[in-house]
Parts: structure tokens; C-alpha cells; sequence
């Protein structure tokens, strides 16, 4: 298939790689690896990155799969990537430039309504009470005000190491820094405990470990607004329904998910999902440019194989799939966790505990994200729009096929039944709505993240094309309904099952997070249990992709964090 990415400036062959050796390596061009590659660079290390693929950026990635129609083919909205990360690597400056929507969520209805919400109190009270003047009264409060005050707990959780057990010998100095550093870790979060005060903390741990179904139907009475919140719990999940539960919405724990999708923000501004100029690909672009200017040399279509280890345990470098070896200090992994420990590690290195905890992880995904070049903007009958350029709704989050939480779980059992949903669960944007240099002009890409597909249907094959044809089509006949045309306007589109995201990003089970986001996955307990500090059982190797704390989404802090752990832990050894 024709197709062509945005790849780095600097791109030298994979020779180059192993006339010296490097302080550190980085396998994996995602954002996260270019993140730790930028701050070890500007931390005075020679770096490199190695990606498999012809470009870089992961999952945070633009391709041009149709001629004049750039996709980003993974992840489709920025809020998640961490303000220190912006300041610190200058990343404006670099050429990031977000596009925040106009409005925030749309959801047609098919009986002619719709919810349409925004920045403005006064407008979403309106909307919401077309539906219920109960939930309009109680949104700001027990929804807005409360998640504003977890965020901000989260935010120091989320730019902090974790209080990891030392691992390894260490020296009385090191053992007394690290009481020093845990003492003061647990002194700060105790400080953003009772800044909430005992009922918020209360609420917190109910949103946590509760069943988002459960506290959304506490919460609020009508049917929609519950379904749109619960939207943003299922991203990217597919949790087995205990108890012939139905969905992970009705999941305790599931709670986290909805946190951790409305604690981003856009220049400021809290629960912004924003569409990037170029698309997500120009975040990697831009990392990779303040990389690059601190002296990162950054290689694509060179594949890891396997890491060389020493007879002593520690890491040497890598093995490309060429036969080229590259000799370095440190690696850093930006790969799942189940890639790096069971697919590049050799056998017989990694404790069996170890090696059990990261094979038997949750790597469960329901998810297919179709990108498709359109002719023209999709007019919904509830809520048209007479401006050719297109309404508030069409740069929105559009909500398909999202009108009950019942919808939401009844789609989750087919998956669970072993097949694709018979009406998907859609996220739906259309960035060339406010973005124009990603399609030619009068026509538009559109983005749906669809729920649900299992990685093995019992009804067929995702190498199928036919197979793989009929769930596209269903997804765009579910779209008639509440935009007629769609289907017709259809020029192409660009289709990634779990298989394909497994296979052509390397995420395995096709898992967006690198592994699931349930509280049995988290902080201290992720990528598992007594390595949750990036440091791994293998000295020298490390992780810094989302299967490491803090977890997935376009964030970059696994890989600042990682990073500084990697700058510290030079520092000790050369002095």
C-alpha cells in the first residue's frame, strides 16, 4: 500500500550505530523513548534510538496511507502529554501547535436529540437539561469540581518516581538517600491527602475501587450523560465481566480509567482533548527535534532482536535483526513489557516469578481504530449545520452508538461472546475540521476508535478481507444512522485490528496502555509487583514506555521519569 510517514530529520544508516559505544540506547521511537532520549542527551549522555519502523513516533504517529490524507493512525487527541515535558523540552518552540475543539462532546440521539457540550457553564447547563434538570444542577459539582480536586493529587503522582524497593547491594549513602527520598515522597502525598480533606478523600477511594457504572448512577439520573461519561472508563479496555457483569463499566476499579482521561489539559485548561496541527504524529516530530538538537542520533528501519547480556547479568547492547551489533552502558526498552522480557531478553536471565508476572499480565484489547478519507463533512440530522466549514459538533469528541450504558454494555458481551460488536461503541473526531494540512481541500479525515473486537474472533478472521470489510462496513452503516451518507462519502480507509496494532506497533495483544490500566496494574504494582521504579531484574536494562508507572496515553512521563532514574544512577556510578 502506498503510504509515506513523518520520520526525523537525522536519520543515519544503522552502521553508524556501532563505531563507538553509547551511554545509552533506546529501543523504540515512540514519544516515550524519544522523551527519555531528549532528557538523557540534555543530560549529557550519548544516546541513540533504534525503531523497527521506516518512522518514528509509536503509536503517537501521522501516515499519509491515501494520497493527500494524513492519519493518525493510533492515538488521535492530545491532553495527557505532561506540561513538564512541553516546558522543559521546549516543544512550542519545536513545532508543537495544539488545535483546542470548540466544543468538547457531541452525541447525537436517534430520536432527532443530542447533547452537545462545551466550555461555558450556562450552554452545557441548557444541554444537559434537555434530559434531565436534576443532572444539569448536580454536573458541575459532583462531576467537574470533584475530578478537578483528584487531578490534582494525580498530577503528583503522575510526575513521580515511584517509592520502589533498592534493588542490587547498595552502600550505607545509598540506603540512607533512599529512606530520605521515600520519606519525603510519602510526606508530599500525605500533603495532597489532607489538602482534600477527609469526604474527598472518601469520594476518591469510592471513584477508585467502585465500578464506574455504580458511581455514575449515584451521580446522575439520565441516561446519556451517564453513557458519555462512562465513555471515557472503556477506552482501551476490555475487562472480563465477573459475574456475568456486562461490561467494564460495571468493573470495580474501572473508576481509574474515567480519572485518568479527565485529568489532561490543553494549555491549562483541565479536560481539553485537543486535535494537534499535522496530527499526532507532530508531537513525536516535535520531541524528536528537541532530541535531535541535544544530540540524539536517531535510527529507523533497524530492528532489536535480542539484547546482549554479559556474563555477569548486566546489559551490553543490543542485536539488530541485521546482525549489527551495538555495544552501549544502558538500554532503555520503550517496548511492552511482554516484548522486552520475553521477546528480547535471552532465555534463562529473568527470575521465574519475574518472567511469570509479565507473561500473565492483562494484555486483553477490544479495540480497532479505522481512519478514513471522506469527501465531504457528515451532516447529523439532529443537529445540521449550514457553515460548509462545519459546526462546534464536527470538532468535537462525537459520541456513536453511546446513548445508554446499557448500549456500552451489551457491545462489551458480544466481544466477550467472541465476536465483534453488532453495534460498535464509537469515538469519533474529524480533526480536519479545524486542522487543513492534513487533507485536500473540501474533503476531510475522520478518526473512529471503535469498540468492541476481540483479537481471536470465534466467527472468523481479521485476515480475512472480507471479514475485516464487514466490520467496517458495519461501523459506517451504524454512522448512517445518525449522519445519512456517511457510507456513500467514504473514499478509503486505513483499518488496525488488535493484530494489526500487535503487529505493526508492536503493542502486544493489541493493549493501547502496554498492558491494562486496573488497579492491580498501577504505581507501585506495574509493570509488576517490586519493579515498578524502571530499573528491571537485569542490571543496565530499563523500561520507559507506558508499561511502566505512570501508565499509557500519550503522556511522556515514563519516559522523563525513567530518564532521570537512568542520569541518577550514571551520576552514582562515575563518581
Amino acid at each position: 500500500m502506498w503510504r509515506r510517514g513523518f520520520t526525523s530529520s537525522y536519520t543515519p544508516p544503522a552502521q553508524a550505530l556501532k563505531e563507538k559505544k553509547w551511554d545509552a540506547l533506546v529501543i523504540g521511537g515512540g514519544h516515550n523513548g524519544l522523551t527519555a532520549a531528549a532528557y538523557l542527551a540534555r543530560g549529557g549522555l550519548s544516546v541513540a534510538v533504534i525503531e523497527r519502523r521506516h518512522v518514528i513516533g509509536g503509536a503517537a504517529v501521522t501516515e499519509e496511507i491515501i494520497p493527500g490524507f494524513k492519519f493518525s493512525r493510533c492515538s488521535y487527541l492530545q491532553s495527557l502529554l505532561r506540561p513538564s515535558v512541553i516546558r522543559e523540552l521546549e516543544l512550542k518552540r519545536h513545532g508543537l501547535k495544539l488545535l483546542k475543539p470548540t466544543a468538547t462532546s457531541f452525541t447525537p440521539c436517534l430520536d432527532g436529540r443530542y447533547l452537545l457540550m462545551g466550555y461555558d457553564d450556562h450552554h452545557n447547563y441548557l444541554e444537559i437539561s434537555k434530559f434531565s434538570k436534576r443532572d444539569a444542577d448536580a454536573y458541575p459539582s459532583r462531576y467537574e469540581n470533584q475530578l478537578y480536586k483528584f487531578s490534582k493529587l494525580m498530577d503528583f503522582l503522575l510526575d513521580s518516581r515511584t517509592p520502589e524497593t533498592l534493588h542490587w547491594d547498595s552502600s550505607f549513602i545509598d540506603r540512607l538517600r533512599d529512606k530520605l527520598e521515600k520519606s519525603v515522597f510519602w510526606a508530599s502525598c500525605l500533603r495532597h491527602i489532607l489538602a482534600l480533606g477527609q469526604k474527598d478523600v472518601v469520594d476518591f477511594m469510592d471513584l477508585l475501587l467502585s465500578p464506574t457504572s455504580k458511581v455514575l448512577n449515584k451521580w446522575f439520573e439520565s441516561d446519556i450523560l451517564k453513557a458519555v461519561l462512562a465513555g471515557d472508563a472503556i477506552i482501551g479496555s476490555m475487562v472480563r465481566p465477573p459475574y456475568l457483569l456486562m461490561a467494564s463499566i460495571h468493573t470495580p476499579g474501572s473508576g481509574y480509567v474515567l480519572l485518568h482521561h479527565v485529568m489532561g489539559e490543553t494549555d491549562g485548561d483541565r479536560n481539553i482533548w485537543s486535535h494537534v496541527e499535522g496530527g499526532m504524529g507532530s508531537i513525536s516530530m516535535a520531541i524528536s527535534n528537541a532530541a535531535s538538537e541535544a544530540g540524539v542520533s536517531i535510527v529507523t528501519n533497524a530492528e532489536v532482536s535480542q539484547l546482549m547480556i554479559g556474563d555477569s547479568g548486566t546489559v551490553k547492547g543490543v542485536l539488530l535483526a541485521d546482525g549489527t551489533r551495538v555495544h552501549s552502558s544502558v538500554v532503555l526498552s520503550n517496548a511492552t513489557p511482554y516484548k522486552t522480557f520475553l521477546g528480547l531478553v535471552p532465555q534463562d536471565v529473568l527470575p521465574d516469578d519475574f518472567l511469570r508476572a509479565i507473561k500473565y499480565s492483562d494484555y486483553n484489547s477490544g479495540t480497532t481504530k479505522i481512519n478514513v478519507a471522506v469527501d465531504k463533512l457528515p451532516q447529523f440530522h439532529c443537529c445540521r449545520s449550514n457553515n460548509p466549514e462545519g459546526g462546534p459538533q464536527h470538532t468535537a469528541t462525537i459520541h456513536i452508538g453511546s446513548e445508554s450504558m446499557e448500549e456500552i454494555g451489551s457491545a462489551c458481551q458480544d466481544a466477550w461472546n467472541g465476536l465483534p460488536s453488532k453495534r460498535p461503541v464509537m469515538e469519533m473526531t474529524i480533526p480536519s475540521s479545524l486542522d487543513k494540512t492534513i487533507s485536500p481541500p473540501g474533503k476531510h479525515v475522520v478518526s473512529l476508535f471503535t469498540q468492541y473486537t476481540p483479537y481471536k474472533p470465534s466467527d472468523g478472521s481479521w485476515e480475512n478481507p472480507t471479514y475485516r470489510e464487514s466490520y467496517a462496513q458495519r461501523c459506517f452503516s451504524l454512522i448512517d444512522e445518525y449522519a445519512p451518507g456517511f457510507s456513500s462519502s467514504v473514499i478509503g480507509y486505513d483499518m488496525l485490528t488488535p493484530p494489526d496494532l500487535e503487529r505493526e506497533f508492536g503493542l502486544t495483544g493489541g493493549n493501547i496502555f502496554h498492558g491494562a490500566m486496573g488497579l492491580d496494574s498501577l504505581f507501585l504494582l506495574r509493570p509488576a509487583k517490586g519493579w515498578s521504579g524502571y530499573r528491571t531484574p537485569i542490571r543496565g536494562l530499563y523500561l520507559c514506555g507506558s508499561g511502566a508507572h505512570p501508565g499509557g496515553g500519550v503522556m511522556g512521563a515514563p519516559g522523563r521519569n525513567a530518564a532521570r532514574i537512568v542520569l541518577r544512577d550514571f551520576k552514582k556510578h562515575s563518581s
